[in-house]
């Protein structure tokens, strides 16, 4: 019985799906609950020496204009992916942290949806954000 548990769960590793890549470069609409409506571009950055299976490590930058750029990182399960992000004028205190759930559109190109929380900006703030891969 042993070996046949351990057989089928080296089967099942050699056969799982590799997990997705979602770096590049993503075209971004967003609404702030303080800022309202704004567009913006995400680069997604994959580290593959801090990637390991079904986890994903990367580089995070997003880019808004009139805003400046965000610069973070963030960590995959799968799909959904953690993101911790801080504008480069840290004066403001416009940083936070997000999910993203990511699924194919109907190109066959990456896109998300993310959520996000700034504990400090301007008292509290959370907006949405809709990125689709270039």
């Amino acid at each position: 019985m042993a070996c046949a548990l351990l057989l089928t769960g080296i089967l099942s590793v050699a056969h799982a799906a590799p997990p997705p890549d979602f770096s590049g470069q993503y075209d971004c609409t967003g609404q702030d609950h303080h800022e309202g409506h704004y567009t913006g571009r995400v680069t997604l950055e994959r580290v593959p020496g801090q990637s390991r299976g079904q986890y994903g490590a990367y580089r995070f930058t997003l880019e808004v204009p009139g805003y400046g750029e965000y610069l973070g990182h963030a960590a995959s399960e799968g799909r959904q992916m953690a993101i911790h992000f801080a504008l480069s004028d840290q004066s403001t205190r416009d940083h936070g942290t997000g999910i993203a759930r990511f699924s194919r559109n109907k190109d066959g190109k990456w896109s998300f949806r993310k959520f996000y929380y700034e504990p400090e900006f301007k008292g509290g703030n959370h907006g949405f954000e809709q990125c689709t891969q270039r």
